[in-house]
């Protein structure tokens, strides 16, 4: 119990300085005040209706990044949060949560013996949830198309009227695949 009000806490903390610092892209629709999934669709949606009514095509393209907190380093992470401008004891504090957590299964009336979590994030936290967004919060430099986040589900779109509007949406397909095997490769050799 003493745990969970601990990460509501820093929750709260994480989401000021994110407000404070307009540090989280804006196109992130998932873990903020004032967005849902609702928002995201209505967004996409009116995107879609804008181009169609002007008879322009749009190639979309959907990523779910599933269980890729879970592969992140969290030395990354921590890294992140301190160029976020997260006080420094915070980023201990988020350090000692994740670093060395034990994991215990219950199946039933058994309970399973401990075993060391070596990445990731504890199953139901409240502060996984909110950390996610720090891990693909990059996702949208050096790429020149709309691309609307929610937790870790990404969309990706662009307008196509030319045989040069679909060189340009490879390159860019081209980019986000180099950012996500470059995390890849990291959690590789680490």
């Amino acid at each position: 119990m003493v745990c969970k009000l601990l990460e509501h806490v820093r929750a709260g903390y994480l989401r000021q300085v994110w407000d404070k610092n307009d540090w989280l892209y804006e196109e992130q629709h998932g873990f903020r005040l004032g967005y849902a999934c609702e928002s995201e669709v209505i967004t996409v949606c009116q995107d879609l209706a804008d181009s169609l009514e002007k008879g322009v095509g749009i190639d979309a393209i959907k990523i779910d990044f599933s269980k890729a907190i879970d592969l992140d380093p969290c030395d990354r992470l921590l890294m992140k949060l301190v160029a976020m401008g997260l006080d420094l004891w915070v980023v201990i504090w988020v350090r000692e949560f994740l670093v060395g957590c034990t994991l215990r299964v219950r199946v039933g009336g058994q309970l399973f013996k401990e075993v060391k979590g070596i990445s990731g994030m504890q199953q139901g936290s409240i502060l996984g949830s909110l950390l996610f967004p720090v891990y693909v919060n990059d996702i949208w430099r050096n790429i020149n198309l709309y691309i609307r986040l929610l937790a870790d589900d990404c969309i990706i779109y662009r307008k196509i009227t030319n045989k040069n509007d679909i060189e340009k949406l490879q390159k860019d397909l081209d980019t986000v695949g180099d950012w996500a095997s470059r995390k890849w490769d990291e959690n590789k050799s680490q």
